[in-house]
């Protein structure tokens, strides 16, 4: 995959702690930049309000494929794309990229299943959010991550 492939990004710098005792950013903190880049497009598009919002997404699978080792003091670009829009559920790919570099460090997924914040049953997405989040859609091929 290339940037090309994507609908938006973020910049997150890294930080001395992500770096792990191999002298690179420990893998865990991968999944913290996946969702801190789709929380933040999120709550930037108007969509999330953190304490009162209704409905809220869980995070039901995630996956990611390592590509290269990232280390602090780089700066990460988090470029994202939904590969599928469902009734109650969206599928987020991120793809993380540093300078210097054609194709992704690492690229990953999850599946947000949108719910009721009390009862935390599915909802089907509102139409205002379907239209805000459409434009971020892209065709994949099934085998993709």
């Amino acid at each position: 995959m290339n940037r090309s492939e994507y609908r938006t990004s973020r910049t997150i710098p890294t930080r001395w702690m992500d770096n792990d005792a191999y002298g690179h950013v420990n893998n865990v903190v991968y999944y913290s930049w996946f969702d801190t880049a789709v929380n933040a497009w999120l709550v930037e598009a108007g969509l999330l309000d953190i304490q009162h919002g209704n409905p809220i997404g869980l995070v039901v699978e995630t996956g990611c494929r390592y590509v290269r080792s990232v280390a602090f003091p780089e700066t990460v670009e988090a470029y994202l794309r939904i590969a599928k829009l469902g009734t109650s559920s969206v599928r987020w790919e991120v793809g993380l990229f540093t300078a210097g570099h054609d194709g992704p460090a690492a690229e990953g997924h999850f599946v947000h299943v949108y719910v009721d914040r009390t009862t935390r049953r599915p909802l089907a997405l509102p139409d205002a959010w379907r239209s805000v989040l459409a434009p971020l859609v892209v065709a994949r091929a099934a085998d993709t991550p």
